[in-house]
């Protein structure tokens, strides 16, 4: 009687510390969840404001229209690329952020093309695309910084003993995070 006392007092202790572990890990999922969502805030940000840029730049200098193009239609594809938060998977960040990069490249090659065209330039709405281009783009890195390290946080509780039994019976599976795009930790080359 006494062993199915202590057995029962024992259960119901585990129970108890496995209930606050599994709190926890719902509480990390739904900030990771909420985290993504504010990367994806960020990309549609930046996918709104393409149209006016190209339109801008279109006006003046209808002879780059493959650049304009190619922006537009890295933006197509970008936006055609969404990945669902209850599947944050390091193949699924992977293949946003492989769609993220082609556009963040086109948009690049686009501001370098109009340095060939001082009267653009000098356009006021250009100007303040291109400042505001750049807030988006800073904006989107404090996005996915935030939501690496939320990420971590997530990881660290799924995978720590004894967390990760829990983890494990309740289908909470480790997140992806953004990686470094390839060639990134050279500086890159400016030409005048």
């Amino acid at each position: 009687m006494k062993r199915l006392v202590i057995a029962i007092v024992g259960l119901f202790t585990a129970l108890s510390f496995s209930s606050c572990g599994y709190n926890t890990m719902v509480s990390k999922d739904e900030n990771v969840k909420g985290k993504w969502a504010q990367v994806e805030n960020a990309y549609q940000r930046r996918a709104d404001l393409i149209p006016n840029l190209v339109a801008t730049v279109k006006g003046a200098a209808e002879h780059e229209e493959g650049t304009l193009t190619a922006v537009v239609e890295a933006r197509a594809k970008a936006t055609s690329v969404t990945v669902d938060p209850s599947n944050l998977s390091e193949e699924a960040i992977a293949n946003y952020q492989q769609t993220q990069d082609a556009l963040s490249q086109s948009i690049g090659r686009l501001l370098v093309s109009v340095e060939a065209y001082p009267d653009l330039k000098a356009n006021s709405n250009f100007q303040e695309l291109q400042v505001q281009l750049e807030g988006t783009e800073n904006r989107i890195s404090v996005e996915r910084r935030s939501y690496n390290e939320a990420v971590q946080d997530y990881n660290t509780t799924v995978r720590s003993f004894p967390n990760n039994m829990m983890a494990g019976i309740f289908g909470f599976k480790p997140k992806g995070t953004f990686q470094a795009a390839e060639g990134s930790d050279k500086a890159p080359t400016v030409e005048f």
